[in-house]
């Protein structure tokens, strides 16, 4: 297998990872603090935190980032 093919199975392998963000990640990613983020799951306006144990929550990326380029597909209208 060339370098070339290698660099492109790896790619694909990081395309198909899920990556579960805990709070601050999440608060750091998008620019808002916990209360506005929680202010904003309760209107289901920002995605829903998934339960990792009795006490950690964390959210999946892919859909940080999808509320993420929704919010700019709305400044480009």
């Amino acid at each position: 297998m060339g370098v070339y093919n290698l660099v492109y199975v790896i790619k694909r392998w990081e395309a198909t990872m899920r990556r579960i963000l805990r709070r601050r990640g999440v608060e750091q990613l998008v620019g808002l603090g916990r209360s506005q983020i929680y202010s904003l799951m309760e209107t289901r306006l920002f995605p829903k935190q998934i339960k990792l144990g009795p006490r950690a929550v964390g959210w999946v990326e892919e859909e940080i980032e999808a509320w993420i380029e929704e919010r700019i597909g709305e400044r480009d209208k």
